[in-house]
Formats: C-alpha cells, sequence, structure tokens
C-alpha cells in the first residue's frame, strides 16, 4: 500500500474525538507478557470499551490498559501514558520482542517510540518536525526515513508509520469493542529510577 492510502486509512485518528491516547504494538509477547511489562495484573482483567476505561480513569484516578491480539502481536490501548515511557518498551521488546507506541495527550504533545530486543532506536514528537517556530528539529530515526508529517494529518501519519513499521493495522472498531483491560501500576511505583525509566 502507497503512503498516502495508509496516511488515508488513519483519517480517524485526526477527528474531534480522541483528544488522549497511547497504541502500542508489540511483536513476540503474549498478551500476559505485554500486561506484566505495562506494569499490570493479567489476573484481573476484565472486558470495557475504551470509552468505559476512560471514564473509570477519571473517576477513580487510575491507570487501565486494553489489549487484543492481531496478527501474532498484541496491541495495547490506553487513555493513557504507559506506552510513551522508554522503560516499558525496553521491557516489552527484551528478548527479541519489537515496540512501537504512538502517543498523543490532551496538551497536544505528540510521541513516536521504537524498540527492539530492549533497546530504544528512536523516539521523537512529530509535531516538532512540523512547527516553523522549533529552533532545533529532531533527527529521524532510520525507521522513519522518508515520512514527512503535516499537522492536519499528524496523528494519521503517526499511525501509518506504525503499520509500516510493524506490519499490523490499528483497527479503529477496537475503540467500541469491549477488550480484555487490567488495572496497571503507576509510574511512580513501577520504577526504582524514575529518570533512568524515562530516559530513551
Amino acid at each position: 500500500m502507497v503512503w498516502e492510502e495508509l496516511v488515508a486509512r488513519y483519517a480517524w485518528a485526526d477527528g474531534d474525538e480522541l483528544e488522549a491516547y497511547t497504541f502500542s504494538v508489540v511483536a513476540g509477547r503474549t498478551e500476559d507478557e505485554v500486561i506484566r511489562a505495562f506494569g499490570g495484573d493479567a489476573d484481573g482483567a476484565r472486558m470495557m470499551t475504551f470509552a468505559e476505561a476512560a471514564d473509570e480513569q477519571a473517576e477513580q484516578r487510575c491507570e487501565l490498559l486494553r489489549v487484543v491480539t492481531a496478527e501474532a502481536h498484541v496491541v495495547a490501548v490506553e487513555w493513557g501514558y504507559h506506552g510513551s515511557i522508554p522503560e516499558i518498551a525496553r521491557r516489552a521488546s527484551a528478548g527479541g520482542g519489537e515496540f512501537f507506541s504512538v502517543h498523543r495527550d490532551v496538551n497536544a504533545r505528540y510521541q513516536v517510540m521504537h524498540a527492539v530486543d530492549g533497546r530504544v532506536d528512536g523516539m521523537f514528537d512529530p509535531f516538532e518536525l512540523e512547527a516553523a517556530w522549533t529552533e532545533s528539529r529532531p533527527e529521524l530515526p532510520a525507521w522513519a526515513e522518508g515520512v514527512s508529517f503535516h499537522m492536519e494529518t499528524l496523528c494519521a501519519e503517526t499511525f501509518a508509520l506504525m503499520e509500516r513499521t510493524m506490519g499490523v493495522p490499528v483497527d479503529p472498531a477496537w475503540l467500541d469493542t469491549r477488550l480484555r483491560t487490567v488495572l496497571l501500576a503507576s509510574p511512580d511505583t513501577l520504577f526504582d529510577d524514575p529518570v533512568v525509566a524515562w530516559s530513551p
């Protein structure tokens, strides 16, 4: 599929409904292994939609992770940010795995991150590539070469890059489908050294 068609597939991501999310695709891991890497309890799963999880998180001030298996990969969906933390990427990809996440928060901060075999080999904010006021632009990793980002299609382009890299499409129907959902430990308690955890 050519790049333009791939971006068009994810036009839904640039709509008004999703103002904050992290989608992560993990290769070489089971759902339980991904849940543990994110700091969750695989035994306490419930079935929830994205909106239900977001509402519960807002009410109870907790962090939830939804997972689904697609084409031998595990896709993790959050109204949160665990998947944007480099240490999570390292843990989820350790021992021969691969990890890719796209993140957007309510303050219009974006992040794309990729890790292989326990090492983050690229992490950047695509907004900084497009913003005219940015003095220094991040250097694109090899897996993002040839991609240009545009403000009006920024979210679609990050999802397209994730599919191009991992070979797995993200289905928007997963947002309204009840998926296996687990409670996550807070990042405040998840890492021995938070500074290291957030460093690529």
